[in-house]
């Protein structure tokens, strides 16, 4: 599904970040953290995550309703299957995933869909660009982090502003892309391009109306609140305590990075800088690393497990998901 150098570039990544994460620590002192964690505190943050996973589902079914109105029991299992296709294939691959599946149960486009997905992304990007900025004042943030921050700004405030020109001045995009298409490519793909830009376009319908753009801001905003509950309910399993607004930021740095390409599961790119923000605000590296590791695997592993479970119960198979990217055309 996806090309070698793309999983040699995630490995080699995630690699880097872990070197990162790794540096400083005695691993003996992270296993005895993890080892005496009271881990019935993740029973609840597990509880809240996935309240956060149906508020997801709502956004979504919000963005598909110029399209097609889906039951919110019909659209939750298409969500976890693409959550599920983040985690163990690189490269965000779960998105195509989602959009494969959602066409195969639903009969929406896979461009369109892809539309919404990318919206979702943009307006996830901003609400963790405003966690970060809630706690940068406060924050002596390393070099890295800085740079990163910086071009996570440019990227996700960019995009906005790209796709909302878009969705507004429809008949002068769609100009736009009409001539592109016309000199760039060839004849006898020009056809099935132009279809996948039309489509593309009609899923970013939503973008038009202020009051929905409101809508999916705070939906986004209590998506990830969600989240961070979820991490302070897992603080408590261990020896340190830090204030909710350091757990947003924390949030906020460890899922723009998880943006950069990386092995399945974000490995390294999610743990290295969590370990370096609760660090910064005077937590043991070892026990930062054991809280990290933890939050991590808290993350991955339910929603991984009930996405395979859907994948059996709606007769999904895995050589189904080699044909995604062939359903864009």
């Amino acid at each position: 599904m996806l090309k070698r150098w793309q999983f040699w570039l995630g490995a080699g990544i995630s690699a880097l970040f872990l070197v990162i994460a790794l540096r400083n620590l005695r691993l003996d002192d992270v296993w005895t953290a993890m080892r005496t964690a009271r881990y019935g505190w993740i029973l609840p943050g597990v509880a809240v995550y996935f309240f956060g996973v149906w508020a997801r589902t709502w956004r979504w079914d919000y963005l598909l309703r110029p399209m097609k109105s889906i039951p919110l029991r019909r659209l939750f299992p298409v969500v976890v299957i693409g959550y599920m296709g983040n985690n163990v294939y690189p490269a965000r691959a779960g998105e195509v995933i989602r959009a494969y599946v959602l066409r195969r149960r639903e009969g929406v486009s896979v461009s369109a869909s892809l539309a919404t997905i990318v919206v979702e992304r943009v307006f996830d990007g901003l609400v963790m660009l405003i966690f970060v900025f809630v706690g940068l004042p406060f924050t002596p943030m390393p070099g890295w982090l800085q740079v990163m921050v910086v071009a996570a700004s440019l990227l996700f405030f960019g995009a906005l502003a790209l796709f909302m020109t878009l969705a507004i001045k429809v008949e002068w995009a769609e100009v736009a892309y009409g001539w592109l298409i016309e000199r760039v490519v060839p004849a006898r793909f020009r056809a099935p391009v132009r279809g996948f830009a039309d489509r593309f376009m009609t899923g970013l319908h939503s973008l038009r109306s202020g009051r929905d753009v409101l809508m999916l801001f705070v939906t986004s905003i209590v998506i990830w609140l969600a989240e961070t509950v979820k991490y302070w309910f897992v603080m408590h399993a261990f020896d340190f305590s830090v204030p909710f607004w350091v757990l947003m930021l924390m949030n906020g740095i460890v899922n723009l990075a998880t943006t950069i390409p990386s092995s399945p599961g974000y490995v390294g790119t999610f743990d290295a800088p969590g370990i370096e923000i609760l660090s910064i605000f005077g937590v043991a590296r070892s026990l930062a690393a054991s809280y990290t590791l933890v939050l991590h695997a808290a993350l991955w592993l339910p929603i991984t497990l009930l996405g395979f479970w859907y994948m059996g119960r709606e007769s999904v198979s895995w050589r189904e998901f080699a044909q995604a990217e062939k359903s864009l055309a």
